[in-house]
């Protein structure tokens, strides 16, 4: 059994404190996680766990494969 995110392209953020009116950037929003054996079943899954899809606007997602359970190491830009 294999681990899949699922993002989607269709979104915007503003930065914090920021003061616009119009969105600071798109970017990719991350719709969830799940296993199973194969990409198919595993948004099948997600689907049926996350009922409450039938109420977000958008339509395109994709996902990637997670190859291994390392521990998450986080990062700071600045």
């Amino acid at each position: 059994m294999s681990y899949y995110i699922f993002l989607t392209n269709k979104g915007s953020t503003y930065q914090p404190y920021s003061e616009s009116i119009e969105p600071d950037c798109n970017n990719a929003q991350l719709i969830g996680i799940s296993s199973r054996d194969n990409e198919d079943a595993a948004f099948k899954n997600l689907k049926k766990e996350k009922i409450h899809f039938s109420t977000m606007s958008f339509n395109d997602v994709y996902c990637y494969k997670l190859d291994s359970d390392n521990i998450i190491k986080y990062f700071k830009l600045k």
